[in-house]
């Protein structure tokens, strides 16, 4: 076999391939040609297109030189046969004697005994196989690399093929290619709710329009030029501390400026551009290539490296081509479902929420900042799922279920009509929890528990008057700032507080001081590398290290407040004296207001959130001090265990319904009775009704939560006997038998009590 005319054969057969695809003819016509054409380009008896389907097997498309009979008759699965065995391995396989490789494995209606030579490479999109594309030969024959690399390369354009739907008139009824498979994937559940609709991508897929290069020379110095631009994008994103986009931090970009700079990577993407492909397309190679071998490792450190990859590719051709990174807002559908690697807040509420039917996230979970916005928008969000954006395309249909953790990717008819049928169903639930709206959270042995809502947004509190909350009880103020692109005025945060106290009217709002640092980061603020973030430099021992801050914060609160009642509680707080601390500044700014002819609130009531043990131990004297307590259970639970509520290693390793949790529970609720001082909870934990009324039973009597959790909680409530269910835990909670299964044993005995937990 000979190589024609040094690189020109690859790029004329790239180029005929072209034209036939661009021809009016039928799918499996112009795929009869393209094979044709290709064995006649490389000089070979055979050549042949398999594609995988959706249930695993390799089904032969199209061959020249194999008997045509065959065709949509023959088929393997992943692992059988050398065909199988490129498929599984996703690596091209060259072989002078087929015969005798231990793989092979023999088809007798295709006639391929007679020959020997065999090369075969996948078809890749994403690091994904979608099938095999082979050549053969009557003569035993060693294929010489660059006969392999332009083998490779006329892959491509039938990836192309694939992924675009040309061939889905070939795919016999009740089958799929395996790009289009429906797809089961589970992750976190984040956001509660049902949604269907059609996949937009947050950050597009790339589509390369022109794979054949017309002048070398240019496209290698295109590249060149792109990649010294990405090297300065990624320096200047360094250079410039915090200013990156979510969940990109500083040692990620550290490791993709590494990438950018390796003189290996560089290599193999001019070669890919000699092989005849644009700059783009050689990015695409390049990154299959490497996708297809990474995807298959077992080192969690090699495969963590694929999204270093990834994004060092993304952000090349963004530089090749000047598209967007995001989707243009005005061509969303109106039944959107978000599918993203990862966002931030601010570009949550860039889409119009109408369209919004649901987000999938690859990386985010539920304390995520973009998962508090989803639930304040009552979007149903799913996190955590793995390879998400690479297994969907823009316009595909997709079921989100943000409270089983579930998405199906073009889910077959019966699986929509089953969603379709538990969306309406949670619709009439929602209907009727409205009917509550107005009804007080009253148990059936008269115990009545306040209901609050958590908000952080304007957009949030439009929902106290649909869900009929009774309050805010915990308004993150975090949140503007973490949506600003610089550090809001005084005269924005007062604006802020002034426009939450005139929406809600005479319902109370409690706002919580700046609780930022740990995970929190804001963009225009640097951020402090520490060993243990989440016990570190964070909330109120900033606002006490930077005593202006917390001023500035707290003057606008308080002209906010004027002429009537100002709730206001301090994050994070580990001993008395911070509480003491943080009073006295407050006190100091009612007194510069005051003499300076402001109107002060008609009232201030000062509270303290208990989320650090150490103030378990301090409880009667902070009730002495406190005007009231909110016990923030995420935090509290997390440092009673030692387990960080974000690792899924030990998130789900201890249960806030274990009675070492209640107990600890119990003792804040107890003591805030004791000294006549309110206490709510504002955590997760008081938006499920399971765990909603052992918290009514320990003493707790006023819960705040997401809006989208009230009509449930409130359900359950009016439901319940909590006196009942206070008699049934007492004997658990002074058992000191920690073993107990506490939350199955409760949800068996509500069950059977008819409480409502749905």
């Amino acid at each position: 076999m000979t190589v024609r005319s040094g690189l020109g054969g690859p790029r004329l057969l790239l180029r005929r391939l072209r034209e036939i695809m661009a021809e009016p003819v039928s799918p499996q016509t112009r795929l009869d040609k393209i094979v044709t054409q290709i064995a006649s380009n490389m000089v070979a008896e055979v050549c042949s297109v398999y594609v995988l389907r959706g249930d695993g097997a390799l089904e032969l498309y199209a061959t020249e030189g194999l008997n045509r009979e065959a065709v949509h008759l023959t088929t393997m699965h992943a692992g059988e046969g050398l065909v199988g065995a490129i498929a599984e391995s996703a690596e091209p396989l060259a072989l002078s004697d087929a015969q005798s490789h231990p793989a092979f494995s023999y088809k007798p209606e295709t006639g391929e005994e007679i020959y020997h030579s065999f090369l075969g490479v996948p078809i890749l999109r994403g690091g994904t196989t979608l099938g095999v594309l082979v050549v053969q030969n009557r003569a035993r024959r060693v294929y010489l690399e660059e006969e392999i690399e332009a083998l490779q390369t006329t892959a491509m354009l039938l990836a192309e093929m694939v992924a675009s739907g040309a061939l889905q008139a070939l795919v016999r009824p009740g089958d799929s290619t395996a790009l289009r498979r429906p797809i089961g994937l589970r992750g976190q559940a984040v956001s509660d709710g049902v949604g269907l609709g059609h996949a937009v991508l947050h950050e597009p897929r790339i589509v390369i329009k022109q794979i054949i290069a017309e002048d070398l020379a240019a496209e290698n110095a295109r590249l060149d030029a792109a990649i010294e631009a990405l090297r300065n994008e990624i320096d200047a994103l360094i250079e410039g501390g915090e200013r990156l986009g979510a969940g990109e931090h500083r040692d990620v970009l550290e490791t993709v400026r590494m990438f950018a700079n390796d003189r290996g990577w560089i290599r193999k993407l001019h070669e890919a551009v000699a092989t005849g492909l644009t700059a783009e397309a050689a990015v695409e190679r390049v990154q299959n290539d490497t996708r297809a071998k990474l995807q298959r490792q077992t080192d969690p450190y090699l495969r963590e490296r694929l999204h270093d990859l990834d994004d060092l590719a993304h952000r090349l051709l963004h530089q090749l081509t000047g598209q967007s990174f995001v989707t243009a807002r005005e061509i969303l559908p109106d039944n959107a479902i978000l599918v993203a690697r990862t966002m931030g807040p601010a570009a949550l509420l860039d889409y119009p929420r109408h369209k919004l039917r649901g987000l999938v996230l690859e990386h985010g979970g539920v304390s995520s900042h973009v998962a508090i916005v989803a639930r304040a928008i009552g979007i149903p969000v799913v996190g955590d799922v793995a390879n998400v954006t690479d297994l969907v395309d823009t316009g595909d249909a997709v079921i989100v279920d943000g409270g089983a953790g579930e998405v199906q990717l073009r889910p077959q008819p019966d699986v929509e009509i089953a969603y379709g049928e538990k969306a309406k169903l949670r619709a009439k639930r929602q209907e009727q929890y409205r009917a509550l709206r107005n009804t007080p959270a009253v148990s059936r042995d008269g115990v009545e528990v306040k209901i609050g809502m958590n908000a952080g947004l304007i957009v949030d509190v439009q929902h106290v008057e649909e869900t009929g909350a009774q309050s805010i009880g915990l308004f993150r103020t975090e949140l503007q700032f973490m949506l600003a692109s610089r550090f809001p005025r005084a005269s924005e945060q007062e604006a802020l507080y002034r426009t939450v106290l005139d929406m809600t009217g005479d319902k109370p709002v409690t706002f919580r001081t700046l609780d930022i640092g740990s995970d929190k980061v804001l963009p225009y603020m640097a951020k402090v590398e520490e060993e243990n973030p989440a016990l570190g430099w964070r909330a109120l021992r900033i606002g006490l290290d930077r005593p202006g801050l917390l001023r500035l914060q707290l003057r606008a609160m308080l002209k906010a407040g004027a002429g009537r009642l100002l709730r206001i509680m301090f994050p994070m707080v580990a001993t008395v004296g911070e509480f003491e601390a943080a009073r006295e500044i407050t006190m100091r700014e009612m007194r510069y207001l005051e003499k300076h002819g402001y109107q002060p609130p008609s009232a201030l009531h000062l509270g303290v959130m208990v989320e650090v043990p150490s103030l378990l131990w301090e409880l009667e004297t902070i009730c002495a001090r406190a005007d009231f307590l909110s016990v923030g259970s995420n935090d509290l639970i997390q440092y009673l265990f030692a387990a960080d509520r974000d690792n899924k290693r030990v998130a789900s390793r201890f249960d806030p319904l274990s009675p070492p949790a209640l107990r600890a529970l119990r003792a804040v609720a107890e003591a805030g009775a004791r000294a006549g001082k309110p206490v709510t909870l504002c955590g997760e934990i008081g938006g499920k009704p399971l765990d909603a009324l052992a918290l009514a039973a320990v003493g707790y009597r006023g819960l705040s939560m997401s809006p989208s959790s009230i009509g449930p909680v409130k359900a359950a409530i009016l439901s319940a006997d909590i006196g009942a269910i206070a008699a049934f835990l007492a004997p658990m909670l002074e058992s000191g038998d920690d073993r107990q299964p506490l939350r199955e044993d409760l949800r068996r005995y509500l069950t059977e009590c008819g409480v409502a937990l749905n």
